[in-house]
């Protein structure tokens, strides 16, 4: 079961990375984009690292995270929709870079990878404070309320990290016009919080007095 882990694991590590390099290089018509390998290695690296941890520390949450196909038609839509907005942000940053359409300052760009592994590092540190993290909604057996570490001050402190690192990848690409893809992908993880906050209040005992106690979904005192 464990080697079958592993197998599952390194395959759709595979994947992700030969998708991500051809939706980056053959828009960009070139490998001699130095912006989306500096990219591939903030994300693919800790991603290694990361699931290495994962598959010796706690195989059953990395098991969760790789099955990502979800049941509610909502969150079909919404996977759907988030994905096809990454799929376009890379596209559009490989295709500013082909035509020479940015001109991001230097400074910025390392500005946002020193950012990414900051959050890349909480990401990490949120999945080893809630277990029952999964890439889809749904309510696990036997799962608690998680009320500590960063679930304190937001109750969706997953969703947050993501979406600023989402924020940052167009920065690190080194591309102004991929960042129109971040308003509709914000718009789209805020369908999904709602649609989910909906399944753990009906099926998840103590989430109701969680939200009592913890106010705001993703941004301190702002939602």
């Amino acid at each position: 079961m464990i080697m079958k882990l592993l197998i599952k694991a390194l395959i759709k590590y595979v994947i992700a990375l030969v998708i991500v390099g051809m939706l980056l290089f053959l828009p960009a018509g070139t490998f001699n984009y130095l912006n989306a390998w500096l990219f591939i290695d903030l994300l693919f690296i800790p991603m290694f690292v990361l699931g290495t941890i994962l598959y010796i520390k706690a195989p059953s949450l990395l098991e969760k995270r790789l099955n990502a196909k979800e049941e509610e038609n909502t969150q079909k839509a919404v996977v759907a929709l988030s994905g096809a907005l990454l799929i376009l942000e890379f596209i559009l940053a490989g295709l500013d870079f082909r035509w020479g359409w940015s001109k991001m300052p230097f400074w910025l760009i390392i500005v946002a990878a020193v950012l990414f592994l900051v959050f890349y590092v909480m990401y990490a540190l949120i999945m080893k404070e809630n277990a029952y993290l999964s890439r889809k909604v749904e309510v696990q057996e036997n799962q608690k309320v998680i009320d500590t570490g960063f679930y304190r001050l937001v109750r969706h402190p997953m969703y947050a990290v993501s979406l600023l690192m989402f924020l940052l990848i167009p920065v690190i690409l080194g591309s102004w016009w991929s960042l129109v893809c971040f308003f509709p992908y914000s718009l789209v993880i805020v369908m999904r919080i709602k649609n989910e906050e909906k399944v753990l209040e009906a099926n998840l005992l103590g989430y109701l007095e969680y939200k009592q106690r913890v106010k705001y979904r993703l941004i301190p005192f702002i939602w």
